[in-house]
């Protein structure tokens, strides 16, 4: 029984450390729907100034443990979730629940994928790759995103990963605060609203970015 509720914790705080990384990732990204020249300068800048710093990488060791627990975690809860599902078949109780609720496991693959596929894109061609530098002297990630998102396919396997997400979100949100203990009927609905929006706003923000780069960015 603790263990399974260790796992349950686990994943809840993973969960929300990786949701609140979203938001900030998300914000730093908008730099890219800047005028194509203050965006080069101001997002190439952006990702030095993050690698650049002690604390930055301290966290960014933790987001990495955090993305590596959550989805190994989430592969043993999903197996444990396959077994008992097949009392749940016999009682109907799973007409109750969301079907992206039950789906969580294809969901997280899903977005795991593209977290391996994005993270060897920009990540490793960043740290390992031979990037030009700008104007200013530092790596241009900038038009690495710009070519990246000149590919329609690309661009699609993002999008259908943002809406993968989106789902994912909407049950492991409010699931996370309920694992760690908010039963209170008023605060549940706070929560559940707050968590469609956050899902939903996370989705629409994410995809707008390849899909302006591809359209309007030359």
């Amino acid at each position: 029984m603790f263990t399974s509720l260790a796992k349950k914790i686990s994943l809840s705080l993973t969960g929300l450390f990786l949701c609140l990384f979203l938001v900030i990732h998300l914000l730093g990204n908008f730099q890219l729907l800047l005028p194509k020249e203050e965006a080069l300068v101001q997002f190439n800048a952006y990702a030095a100034f993050l690698t650049g710093l002690l604390p930055i990488k301290i966290v960014s060791y933790g987001l990495y443990a955090s993305i590596v627990a959550h989805a190994e975690i989430s592969l043993w809860t999903t197996i444990e979730n396959k077994k008992a599902s097949q009392v749940y078949k016999k009682d109907k109780r799973q007409r109750a629940s969301k079907w992206y609720s039950r789906n969580m496991g294809i969901l997280g693959s899903i977005i795991l994928l593209f977290i391996v596929l994005h993270m060897r894109q920009f990540w490793y061609e960043y740290k390992f790759g031979s990037l030009p530098l700008d104007i200013d002297g530092n790596l241009d990630l900038y038009t690495l995103v710009v070519t990246t998102y000149q590919d329609l396919t690309y661009v699609i396997i993002y999008v259908v990963a943002m809406i993968a997400l989106s789902f994912h979100l909407m049950h492991g949100f409010y699931s996370a605060f309920r694992t760690l203990g908010l039963y209170h009927p008023t605060y549940v609905n706070i929560v559940k609203k707050v968590g469609y929006g956050f899902s939903i706003l996370i989705g629409i923000g994410y995809s707008i970015i390849p899909i302006y780069v591809y359209l309007f960015v030359a």
